[in-house]
């Protein structure tokens, strides 16, 4: 058997074809470490960077501002900004002589954008005082109006107290309480055919607790509450030939429960759940004969699910954005909210 050489030409193309293969393999080799330590460079705590503990507590303010306090004499001013989305058919039809006529599908929904302002005081290092100013423009779309208003939401004052000590590795406990007045525009004297509501309609308080507890790198926390109303009187909106005088509203009760979880010294995500349970609200109306009347609403709930996401762009400023989901017919279909402290003195 004989053995063929290559020819020189041949020879030196194939020597020079395989060190063009091995050159990037024999490079890729030698700076596996060096990788390897960018890498680990990268995911490090730089100067600068929060540790979890801290990121969780501002990924917590960011879901309610019920979870955070600040120390005596500071304040802090929050920006948010939320959109909600309202959607539904209404099937309206006559049954009266066995046989559905009259039948039509209208469709409403409505577009919300609220421009929030939260001013936090520390009155001392356990009690924080908050005032809420929303500023409202809602556009709707349905049968009886369509169009735009730009106005005050309803103004809230809060507080919120810690009874206890906050101790390491232990659940924290914050009471908290607040009034909202009836600054917007009310449900229940605006014209339906000529504006949109932008307030509640009546003055209400509150009063709840929260529990929250970090197991780094999460934080679990929960909540609950209970709200009255006062009764709207001395009303004269028209509807349906008789005319609203008094809305006596349902005590309410809510209760929310998530997590938080700090992916990065920079970087949070959030899952949380709320939930708010109205009883049923009377109302009062006067026919045309001068006869007084009384109706009753539906118990009415409202879940939303929400999922948020924390990035921390300085040791001052966290920016949070939360996407929530209506799961009940009360419930908006979508919401969405950005948060951004503006700030801390």
């Amino acid at each position: 058997m004989k053995i063929r050489s290559l020819p020189a030409p041949l020879l030196c193309l194939t020597l020079a074809l395989s060190s063009l293969f091995l050159q990037p393999l024999a490079q890729a080799q030698s700076s596996t470490p060096a990788t390897s330590d960018a890498v680990r460079d990268a995911l490090a705590k730089k100067e600068g960077d929060a540790d979890n503990t801290t990121l969780l507590k501002e990924t917590l303010t960011a879901v309610d501002k019920q979870y955070s306090l600040i120390r005596k004499g500071q304040v802090q001013l929050n920006y948010e900004l939320n959109y909600a989305y309202i959607g539904q058919d209404k099937i309206n039809t006559d049954l009266s002589s066995g046989l559905a006529t009259l039948f039509s599908i209208e469709n409403s929904s409505s577009h919300t954008v609220t421009n929030t302002m939260m001013l936090d005081y520390g009155v001392r290092n356990n009690l924080t005082a908050n005032v809420v100013m929303p500023f409202i423009s809602r556009y709707a779309d349905n049968a009886g109006y369509s169009g735009v208003s730009h106005t005050l939401g309803d103004l809230g004052l809060n507080v919120r107290w810690q009874p206890l000590e906050v101790k390491r590795d232990e659940p924290t406990v914050t009471v908290t309480g607040g009034v909202r007045l009836a600054t917007g525009e009310s449900p229940f004297k605006v014209d339906s055919e000529k504006g949109l509501a932008t307030g509640a309609g009546i003055n209400t308080f509150s009063l709840g607790a929260n529990v929250t507890r970090i197991v780094d790198p999460v934080a679990l926390f929960g909540s609950v509450n209970v709200g009255y109303g006062l009764k709207a009187k001395h009303l004269h909106q028209q509807l349906s030939g008789a005319t609203l005088r008094e809305v006596k509203p349902g005590a309410s009760f809510g209760f929310g429960l998530g997590f938080a979880y700090a992916l990065s010294y920079k970087i949070t995500t959030s899952f949380s759940f709320q939930e708010s349970i109205s009883a049923r609200s009377t109302l009062t109306f006067e026919n045309a004969a001068g006869t007084l009347a009384k109706a009753q609403t539906q118990t009415q709930s409202a879940g939303i699910l929400s999922i948020g996401l924390g990035y921390r762009f300085t040791p001052k400023t966290t920016v949070n954005v939360t996407v929530g989901a209506g799961l009940t017919a009360s419930a908006p279909n979508l919401s969405l909210t950005m948060s951004v402290p503006l700030l801390l003195k």
